[in-house]
C-alpha cells in the first residue's frame, strides 16, 4: 500500500499548473533556477517554490547549482505503484511444468501460444484437461471452451488435434490424450 501512496504524493506533487511547468523546464534541459526562470515566465519565487516541492516529492535534484528532472525515480514509483497479478494457480504439477504454465497463462487465459514445442505440449496438456474423457463435441463447442483460453480457437484446435490430444471426425471432437487427473 505504501507503494500506491508514494505514486499518489508524486502525481500530486505534479498535479499543479506552476509545478508541472517547472518540471517541464528541467526536463527539457533547464538546469539553473535563472533558466527555468526564462522558460516558465514565471517569478523566481514561484519557482524557487516549486522547485522546494518537486524536490521534496523526490522528482528532481539540485547538485552544484543544477536542477535534474530523475526520470528514473519516476519510472521505479509507476513500477512499484503497479498492481501484481497473481501468479494463476496451475495445480498440482511439478516445478517445470507450473513455471512454464505461470509463463504463459494470465488470469487463466493464453499470452500466447508457445513457440517452443516441448512448452507447448506443456500447455496443450494443461487445456485438454477441459474435455471430458469419452465425450464426444461438436465444432461450436470446442471453439467455445477453447476461447476461454485464447481467441485463436483454429490454431487450438490444430495443435490439439496434430499432438494427440483430440481426435477429430466429421467435426467432431473427443480428447484421446493428455494427463488425467485422478
Amino acid at each position: 500500500m505504501a507503494d500506491v501512496e508514494e505514486a499518489l504524493e508524486a502525481l500530486a506533487v505534479l498535479a499543479d499548473d506552476e509545478r508541472i511547468q517547472v518540471a517541464a523546464a528541467v526536463v527539457l534541459g533547464r538546469r539553473t533556477t535563472d533558466d527555468i526562470v526564462t522558460a516558465t515566465g514565471m517569478t523566481k519565487r514561484r519557482v524557487l517554490e516549486a522547485l522546494t516541492r518537486l524536490e521534496a516529492g523526490a522528482l528532481v535534484t539540485h547538485d552544484q547549482g543544477s536542477w535534474a528532472f530523475d526520470v528514473a525515480r519516476l519510472k521505479e514509483i509507476a513500477r512499484d505503484a503497479r498492481p501484481r497479478a497473481e501468479p494463476d494457480d496451475v495445480g498440482d504439477v511439478d516445478r517445470e511444468t507450473a513455471s512454464v504454465l505461470r509463463t504463459f497463462l494470465r488470469g487463466g487465459r493464453l499470452t500466447q501460444i508457445p513457440m517452443q514445442h516441448s512448452k507447448r505440449l506443456v500447455v496443450l496438456d494443461h487445456i485438454c484437461r477441459v474435455f471430458d474423457i469419452g465425450v464426444r463435441y461438436p465444432e461450436r463447442e470446442v471453439n467455445a471452451l477453447l476461447r476461454a483460453f485464447h481467441p485463436d480457437t483454429a490454431a487450438l484446435r490444430r495443435y490439439l488435434v496434430d499432438e494427440g490430444f483430440l481426435t477429430r471426425e466429421h467435426n467432431v471432437y473427443w480428447r484421446t490424450g493428455g494427463s488425467v487427473d485422478v
